[in-house]
């Protein structure tokens, strides 16, 4: 995990199964967690490929969850209480593009190879097989987090952005060819 993001990886992590609980059960619990992290690292790894835009991130700070919740209908949180303080680490991009790669495993695949051209390196996530290989156990334990339709609207929020940088044409799910 590119531990200079982790902040980010795990307040995007933390913000998913909130929003997209697993199905009960501490083996669900824990097989939905390795699937959100695993998104969130992938999407944050590709979100900051660079050294200098990890340092711009741990200086400035992403955005907050203030968007994703008002899409979600979730109640507003207060930032000054310890208890919602790691909302202010979510990262927007981040959080959509994680949902784009839970909602898609052929798109999951494509994004943890790009990867090799990031500064994290195509090892920053190990094989992230409960992402990009998901089994049916992974399906059942996190059927929220994996719906494509359930994840849509977050998804959307930035789906373009991630299938740009992807080079794959929004009505594809393989890249163009050249």
């Amino acid at each position: 995990m590119p531990s200079d993001l982790s902040p980010v990886i795990a307040a995007a992590a933390r913000w998913l199964l909130s929003a997209f609980p697993p199905a009960p059960g501490p083996l669900n619990d824990a097989l939905a967690e390795a699937q959100a992290w695993q998104a969130a690292t992938i999407a944050a790894a590709l979100r900051y490929p660079t050294e200098l835009d990890a340092e711009l991130l741990n200086l400035l700070g992403p955005g907050g969850s203030d968007r994703l919740d008002a899409v979600t209908g979730t109640d507003a949180h207060p930032l000054d209480s310890t208890e919602h303080a790691w909302r202010t680490w979510v990262d927007e991009t981040v959080v959509s593009w994680a949902a784009c790669l839970l909602a898609d495993a052929d798109l999951a695949t494509l994004a943890a190879a790009c990867l090799a051209a990031t500064h994290h390196g195509a090892g920053s996530v190990g094989d992230a097989r409960r992402l990009t290989i998901p089994s049916a156990r992974d399906h059942r334990a996190a059927p929220l987090l994996r719906h494509p339709d359930l994840v849509s609207p977050i998804a959307d929020l930035h789906r373009e952005t991630l299938l740009g940088l992807l080079e794959i044409a929004p009505a594809r799910s393989s890249p163009e060819p050249r």
